[in-house]
């Protein structure tokens, strides 16, 4: 099985193409603003093998947006979300999927609901949907057993960027419940929203609690973050902290 990051361009999530023996699957779409541009990637990477269908880690627009042109341009494969996530995209809502954010439209996109648990075999390993609340409330994780490797969208915008609660369908409390589970896998990688892949047991443990801490330190803060922390920009889907929090380069997926 091979995993490939596509980075993220500007707004966009990272999208990942995951390739096994009997097909082929890709994890988010970015927004629509480079569509076109993301059918290259894909197709570069593909050679010879087809996409079989799409899966999203979240209805918002920088994972969403680009989804039906994806979509359409692989032979109208099949999109799979949340049972949440669902109306916002099918009806185009701009506003739960904060398109209206990046003043954009958000294409009506049908959608198949992906289930907690439910597999998704590629010949030489499978993918397993988990819900991965907290930033939204149809918030997946897509989780590659063998290789002890997760992607997680939102939940988790870099090692350096925590996620926001305060967005239509977000809650505290379902982010710390969510890491916890996290946690508990012990993984060995996690993709991220945007940026290089978070790599090593040690590591990825160290920004998982770091992640943790902060969410319940929020808690005690009635949930607010520190009131030093800059206020998000309109289009960010995470905080930033004033200082930096430590981002060490390892190989990037």
């Amino acid at each position: 099985m091979k995993v490939t990051r596509l980075p993220a361009i500007h707004h966009d999530s990272n999208v990942v193409l995951v390739s096994g023996a009997l097909g082929s699957v890709l994890i988010d779409a970015g927004t629509s603003w480079y569509q076109a541009l993301q059918v290259e990637r894909i197709q570069g990477q593909l050679k010879e093998q087809t996409l079989d269908r799409i899966l999203l880690t979240s209805r918002r627009y920088p994972f969403a947006g680009g989804a039906k042109h994806v979509s359409d341009a692989f032979g109208n494969i099949p999109i799979h979300i949340h049972e949440e996530g669902q109306p916002a995209l099918e009806t185009g809502d701009f506003f739960t999927t904060w398109a209206n954010r990046y003043d954009s439209d958000m294409p009506s996109t049908l959608t198949i609901r992906v289930e907690e648990n439910e597999l998704f075999a590629l010949g030489d390993g499978d993918i397993q949907a988990i819900s991965l609340p907290g930033h939204a409330p149809d918030g997946m994780g897509y989780l590659i057993p063998h290789l002890s490797t997760m992607v997680v969208g939102a939940l988790l915008p870099r090692a350096d960027r925590p996620a926001r609660w305060d967005l239509p369908g977000g809650s505290l409390m379902s982010l710390i419940k969510s890491f916890e589970w996290l946690k508990s896998k012990n993984l060995a990688s996690i993709v991220p929203m945007q940026g290089p892949a978070i790599r090593g047991k040690e590591h990825v443990r160290d920004v998982v609690c770091r992640h943790l801490d902060f969410f319940i330190e929020s808690v005690e803060r009635d949930g607010h973050p520190p009131k030093s922390w800059a206020r998000p920009t309109p289009t960010a889907l995470w905080l930033t902290p004033m200082t930096p929090w430590p981002l060490e380069e390892h190989e990037q997926v």
